[in-house]
């Protein structure tokens, strides 16, 4: 029987990257997304160019009916779960706190903390039977704080609190637990956070290689693929003119 990978978030980006990465390598694929154009497009690509199963989900992991709707509803021969990539999240607006927009706070909160939350215990059932691998995405921004960034920066604390706290409840179901730390990365945050803003979002990759979904997507892979009893807990990758979420090396553009 194929391993099951169930990525969230995959309709792009690093969720996308992941969907074509575990499926490249054998696994059967869980998708899940908003946008179910993009999503029935993602399943059909991965069926023609891999010999695996891909099972599309559309709902929105803010809403707790719709994720425990669908899980309830899962496939039996879906269920066993051996990997889970919460990685559905977003950044929205960069303002200062006292001009941020209450609908962009929620919207974070709701997605980058309660969406991850809503997923893994509606599926955990499924993961402890199968002492699977939870991998959250969090951010260098879980890591630190920086001006325009905090209640983003506040999720991805959370999401990093929510990881320990995950990898310590789990111990006795030897369920592994990774926190991925992404930094800058040249997908469609950016163009999310600044709202279609193009030209703004392509600043924030000016003079410097960013990451690509592909570096996120194999080095999440790596971390789900060692021996059973070998777990990498916390993982910070930046591109290497990234120090922190504010240091950066630019050539002069």
């Amino acid at each position: 029987m194929k391993k099951i990978a169930l990525v969230t978030g995959a309709t792009s980006g690093f969720g996308k990257a992941c969907a074509e990465k575990y499926s490249a390598n054998g696994y059967d694929v869980i998708i899940t997304g908003r946008r179910k154009d993009r999503l029935d497009k993602i399943q059909s690509d991965l069926e023609k160019n891999f010999s695996n199963k891909v099972l599309a989900l559309c709902f929105d992991v803010q809403d707790k009916k719709q994720v425990f709707d669908a899980f309830e509803d899962l496939p039996k021969e879906w269920r066993a779960i051996h990997v889970l990539v919460n990685n559905a999240g977003l950044a929205a607006g960069r303002d200062l706190f006292d001009q941020a927009s209450l609908d962009d706070w929620e919207t974070m909160i709701n997605t980058n903390v309660k969406g991850l939350l809503y997923v893994s215990r509606a599926v955990m059932p499924f993961v402890i039977a199968a002492k699977g691998h939870i991998v959250n995405m969090g951010s260098v921004a879980g890591k630190e704080v920086y001006e325009r960034g905090s209640v983003y920066c506040g999720t991805k604390h959370a999401v990093d609190a929510i990881s320990l706290g995950m990898r310590i409840d789990l111990l006795s179901h030897q369920v592994r637990v990774t926190a991925i730390h992404p930094g800058a990365a040249d997908t469609e945050f950016s163009l999310v956070r600044f709202k279609g803003d193009k030209a703004q979002a392509d600043k924030v990759y000016e003079g410097y290689e960013a990451l690509t979904a592909e570096n996120v997507a194999d080095v999440i892979f790596y971390c789900t693929s060692l021996p059973p009893h070998v777990c990498i807990n916390d993982l910070v990758i930046t591109p290497t003119a990234q120090a922190t979420a504010l240091y950066f090396y630019k050539d002069k553009v």
